[in-house]
């Protein structure tokens, strides 16, 4: 199942379900509208349907509490930096107002000259949960979407943390939708390809991650209590690389979608 958040023509912002024409349902390309928050409580169909074309997809998402990003855990990428693999996760967090969604732009802030793009698979937190084993780690995954870890690459030594590296606002697109249908085993084998104005510049597979959902999902869990709705950023593949405003970058994930986005100026 495809959850969207969206936002019909002059309607406020709602959640529905997303039939594509590959999936050669009843109702191609169209967003059945639902009641409430899926991540947060049940919900029923409101019988509204809309046109996919006719819609504005936003962060499918809304973080209540955090977003968890891992850093190197794709080898290739810590050597191309010139890092280290490190002997535990590296954690760390963006806050929920970097949060855009599908076609949103992302903003670079006047302090940045080296915003760099990393196309990740994200994992959305669907229960409370702390000190999860690993082999529970399915249990508590709502679904999966996209997600790009915005970087403002030139910040991150010298300010000596990465608060504003990687949490300025509008450096976390997610989307273009969440996806419930996929278990652990098959979100550890998916290709991620990121373009810049088309041109591929990652192309990668998630089961080249040094550490792997579950691991993940048990360790930050074992310091920091997960809610509904929080999401962990699993790590990037190599080839990073820096976007100027005017480019459009896409992050696709084989099974989930197509994230998009154009770098605007500040």
């Amino acid at each position: 199942m495809r959850i969207a958040r969206f936002v019909p023509t002059g309607g406020d912002p709602a959640f529905g379900i997303v039939e594509l024409a590959a999936d050669q349902g009843e109702h191609p390309d169209t967003i059945a509208e639902i009641t409430g928050d899926p991540v947060a409580a049940p919900v029923q169909y409101t019988g509204a349907r809309h046109e996919l074309s006719q819609v504005r997809l936003v962060s499918p998402v809304i973080p209540r509490s955090k977003v968890v990003g891992v850093g190197r855990n794709y080898a290739e990428h810590a050597a191309e930096l010139g890092n280290e693999v490190p002997a535990e996760p590296l954690i760390f967090l963006k806050p929920n107002t970097a949060v855009i969604g599908h076609d949103e732009p992302v903003i670079r802030p006047s302090f940045t000259h080296d915003l760099q793009y990393e196309g990740e698979l994200a994992v959305v937190i669907g229960r409370i949960c702390k000190e999860v084993p690993p082999e529970r780690a399915q249990e508590v995954i709502f679904g999966f979407t996209v997600g790009n870890d915005i970087t403002a690459r030139d910040l991150q030594g010298p300010d000596k943390q990465w608060a504003r590296a990687k949490g300025s606002d509008t450096f976390c697109p997610l989307g273009p939708w969440m996806v419930t249908h996929l278990s652990v085993a098959e979100a550890s084998n998916l290709s991620i390809t990121t373009r810049l104005d088309g041109q591929v510049v990652q192309q990668g597979n998630t089961r080249q991650m040094i550490r792997a959902i579950p691991e993940l999902i048990s360790y930050i869990s074992s310091f920091t209590t997960l809610l509904p709705g929080d999401v962990i950023l699993t790590g990037t593949p190599a080839g990073v690389g820096p976007m100027e405003p005017g480019q459009r970058v896409e992050v696709e994930i084989d099974g989930i979608g197509t994230l998009a986005n154009t770098i605007a100026g500040a």
